[in-house]
């Protein structure tokens, strides 16, 4: 019976010696895929840096370098602002005009105060001067494009980002852009003072 369990033990120490290195190789497998994972993303980041593809910003140019070539820096127009209401509020630009480029981003800030006891929903509709520059009058931003919402004596700065187009007639030097703030008719929610 002796001679019978050695072979048997011989095929489980085999298996177990078989298991072990199996188990090994899957370890250095699973350590060699980590790695590489791990590696792809320099090697991404240099293989897209030399053949160019994909990069967000060149390396050799600063951020301060960087010019937006659809600025016309030969030409300066004056913008000014207005501001009418309908209603009890006090409503005007922080600045009565801007010096802009075509083509360059600008902000100008408007400040409306609602001088009632009750909530107020308005809104603001635009007009230029003159009327072929609405066109060229491009808005990025601006509180005109819904209503606003006034709590009882609230007070709020409102701004308007905006470009003028290059394309604009270079006999155009001054643009006027008003506003009219109104109620809008039936959308008051009236609140009662403490």
């Amino acid at each position: 019976m002796r001679e019978q369990d050695e072979p048997a033990s011989e095929a489980v120490e085999q298996t177990r010696r078989l298991n072990g290195q199996v188990f090994s190789k899957l370890i250095v497998v699973a350590v060699l895929m980590f790695g590489f994972g791990y590696a792809l993303i320099p090697i991404y980041k240099q293989i897209c840096e030399l053949t160019g593809v994909n990069l967000l910003t060149p390396k050799d140019i600063a951020l301060e370098t960087t010019v937006n070539t659809q600025v016309d820096m030969t030409r300066t127009i004056t913008v000014e602002f207005d501001a009418n209401t309908q209603g009890p509020w006090r409503f005007r630009p922080t600045v009565n005009s801007l010096q802009v480029h075509p083509g360059e981003m600008a902000t100008v800030i408007f400040e409306v105060v609602n001088k009632q006891p009750r909530s107020v929903d308005a809104q603001a509709i635009p007009s230029y001067a003159p009327q072929q520059a609405e066109q060229f009058f491009k808005k990025v931003e601006c509180f005109c494009f819904r209503q606003q919402t006034l709590g009882p004596n609230e007070a709020k700065q409102m701004p308007v980002v905006f470009t003028i187009d290059p394309a604009l007639p270079k006999d155009v030097k001054i643009i006027t852009l008003s506003y009219t703030f109104f109620e809008v008719a039936g959308k008051s929610k009236s609140k009662p003072s403490t």
